[in-house]
């Protein structure tokens, strides 16, 4: 299952945030086709955010075919995204990588700056 987080000083909406958090659980493998999301009480209660607000996210996420509500029981992932599980190892470098970059001294600013660059360097335009 997935735990929200909101950000309430991010600028983005709140609805997005889950939104967004629950695309990243299906990238990462921690989400999969079947699995149930919290329902909105569960959300709610977690997040202290408006029941509607969870419901719009939701719908979203239904709209775009990711998952799927089922009247009475939930609502349910139909499919996942990405091939990068939680455990990859590339996930242990990425890791080893930010440990090095902290212990450099660099802010979190710093680090999204830098893996930004490089994500833009190596998947703008044509594939490689």
């Amino acid at each position: 299952m997935v735990d929200y987080r909101i950000d309430r000083h991010s600028g983005v909406a709140t609805y997005v945030q889950i939104v967004q958090q629950t695309k990243q659980a299906l990238r990462l493998g921690l989400l999969r086709p079947g699995d149930r999301l919290p329902t909105a009480r569960e959300v709610v209660e977690a997040t202290a955010i408006n029941p509607n607000t969870v419901l719009k996210a939701y719908r979203e996420l239904e709209r775009e075919g990711l998952v799927e509500a089922r009247r009475g029981l939930g609502t349910f992932v139909r499919r996942s995204l990405g091939a990068a599980p939680a455990d990859s190892p590339l996930r242990a470098e990425l890791e080893e990588w930010a440990d090095r970059a902290r212990t450099a001294g660099l802010e979190r600013d710093d680090v999204a700056a830098l893996f930004t660059a490089v994500l833009d360097k190596y998947f703008q335009g044509d594939p490689l």
